[in-house]
C-alpha cells in the first residue's frame, strides 16, 4: 500500500515522499533536510529521486541526498539539471521496482521549457511541479502561452478524481485571484472558505483533484463566459480566444494584490 508525506520546505513548497512503510521516492527535493529528517523519522529508505525542472527549491537538495543514498535520479531531459541517471519526456514510463510504482511521463511546458510531470494512473496521483498550482498556475517563465495553454489541457483531461500534489502552498493567493476572474463562480466562494478553514488549523490545502481545480481555477477555465466577460470588461482582453484568455489571466495574476 503506498502512501505520500507532506514534506513542508521553505517558505511555502511542499516535497513529497512517495512511500511503502520501507522504500520511499522523493519528488523534488528542493532542500535536503526535512527530506533526511522524515526519511529518518519514518524509517523510510531512499530508492529513487523525481524532478519535475530545474528551479533550486525543487533540484537544490539533491547533491546531499545523493551523499546519503546512491540512488537513481529522473528528470526532464529538456530542462538543465546536473546529476540525472535518466532523462525522460512524454510517452516515457518511470518503474520503481522497491514501491511496484509505475509514472508515466507528460511534457507540460511552459513555467520551464523542459517541465514534466509524473502521473501514477493506477493511484490516480499527479505530481506537477509548478506547471497546476491548487486555484492557480505557475509562472510563465520560458514557455509561450499557446505551451503553457496546452500543457494545462492535458492535464485538465487526466481523470477528475486524480490528485494534484503541487510544490506550493499559495491556494489562498490563488483563490482571492480566482474570485476576481470568475466572480460569479459560487464553487470559488465556497472552496476559498474550505482553505482558508485548513490553514487556519495549518492543515495543507494540497493535495486537492483535477475535478476540484476544472472547477474553480481559472487557468483551467478559460473557455468559459463569465472569465471571457470579466476579462472584456476590465479591459484586459477582448474576444474568446482561450490561449489569448489564458495570456491575459497570466499577466493579471502576476501583478495581482
Amino acid at each position: 500500500m503506498l502512501n505520500v508525506l507532506t514534506v513542508p520546505a521553505f517558505n511555502d513548497n511542499y516535497l513529497w515522499i512517495i512511500h511503502d512503510g520501507n522504500h520511499a521516492a522523493v519528488v523534488d527535493p528542493g532542500d535536503a533536510a526535512p527530506i533526511l529528517a522524515a526519511l529518518n523519522a519514518h524509517k523510510l529508505s531512499l530508492v529513487a529521486i523525481l524532478l519535475t525542472h530545474h528551479h533550486a527549491d525543487h533540484v537544490g537538495g539533491v547533491p546531499t541526498l545523493l551523499q546519503h543514498a546512491k540512488v537513481p535520479v529522473y528528470a526532464p531531459r529538456n530542462d538543465r539539471i546536473a546529476n540525472v541517471t535518466q532523462s525522460l519526456g512524454e510517452g516515457d514510463t518511470v518503474r520503481v521496482p522497491e514501491l511496484d510504482l509505475t509514472l508515466s511521463v507528460l511534457d507540460v511546458p511552459g513555467h520551464t521549457l523542459g517541465h514534466i510531470a509524473y502521473f501514477a494512473p493506477e493511484q490516480h496521483w499527479l505530481f506537477c511541479g509548478d506547471t497546476l498550482f491548487a486555484g492557480g498556475c505557475g509562472r510563465m517563465f520560458e514557455g509561450t502561452p499557446k505551451q503553457f495553454l496546452a500543457s494545462l489541457d492535458k492535464l485538465a483531461a487526466l481523470p477528475d478524481d486524480t490528485k494534484v500534489y503541487c510544490a506550493h502552498e499559495y491556494t489562498l493567493s490563488n483563490l482571492r485571484f480566482a474570485q476576481a476572474a470568475e466572480p460569479g463562480n459560487d464553487a470559488i466562494d465556497m472552496r476559498l472558505q474550505d482553505e482558508q478553514h485548513k490553514r487556519d488549523n495549518n492543515v495543507p490545502t494540497v493535495p486537492s483533484t483535477i475535478g476540484l481545480e476544472k472547477a474553480t481555477n481559472p487557468f483551467l477555465r478559460t473557455r468559459e463566459a463569465g472569465i471571457v466577460t470579466q476579462l472584456a470588461s476590465a479591459g484586459r482582453a477582448a474576444g474568446n480566444d482561450p490561449v489569448a484568455v489564458f495570456a491575459a489571466l497570466r499577466e493579471w495574476k502576476n501583478n495581482f494584490r
